[in-house]
């Protein structure tokens, strides 16, 4: 992979849930420069912000709330700054989870739905599955139909189809990445998906390199 221009600055929220590490390690493997944050006072220095997370939203949700993230997730996506979320970072965007009825963020509208069980398609939804690309986004070097590393139970349902980035196939279709704007979320694991994970997140860090390259001759 090609060089970034500079190293962006990525805070990688902290809230007790989730392997940090794999994400930074992947993150600093493709070039970025990553920092733990715990507080919406450290994001102040950040270029982009990424929300990983595994388990249950609900404890996501609470963590949120107790770190005072919840606000500062939302005003900065609101303010259309690079944002990357990562399985339950993604879920957390909508608005409701069946999942212990839980109520996320709402950036997005929508909700978050169970899987049912079908023959030959056991829940969770573990191990590698294919994405095809609905918008040709953060998408160089990286074929429709790539496999990708997927470890989840509940898969998000956007009212506007048009936040739909990447779709996927689980005995149904279901969205597997979502974007709008500087704001790009998936279910998978790109920490976990070897090559296809580690060039998208090369790509995420040079449209980050971009938008802070653009932020900084406007206000020059």
């Amino acid at each position: 992979m090609e060089a970034l221009a500079f190293q962006p600055k990525l805070a990688v929220l902290d809230y007790g849930m989730g392997n940090l590490r794999s994400v930074e390690q992947a993150l600093e493997h493709v070039g970025a420069r990553v920092f733990r944050a715990h507080s919406p006072e450290a994001l102040d220095t950040a270029d982009a912000l990424v929300l990983p997370g595994v388990g249950a939203l609900g404890d996501c949700m609470a963590a949120l709330a107790h770190h005072k993230l919840g606000d500062a997730i939302g005003g900065w996506i609101a303010e259309d700054r690079p944002f990357l979320g990562i399985c339950l970072g993604l879920q957390a965007l909508f608005e409701h989870s069946e999942e212990g009825n839980t109520q996320g963020l709402g950036v997005f509208a929508g909700s978050v739905r169970q899987f049912a069980p079908s023959v030959g398609h056991k829940v969770p939804h573990m191990g590698w599955n294919s994405v095809q690309f609905r918008q040709n986004v953060l998408s160089e070097g990286i074929s429709d139909d790539a496999f990708v590393y997927f470890v989840h139970s509940y898969y998000v349902v956007p009212e506007d189809s048009s936040l739909l980035w990447m779709e996927s196939s689980y005995g149904q279709p279901f969205a597997s990445a979502v974007r709008q704007g500087n704001c790009f979320a998936t279910q998978f694991h790109p920490e976990k998906s070897q090559t296809i994970g580690l060039r998208l997140l090369h790509n995420f860090c040079s449209h980050v390199v971009s938008v802070s390259s653009s932020s900084f001759e406007q206000s020059a």
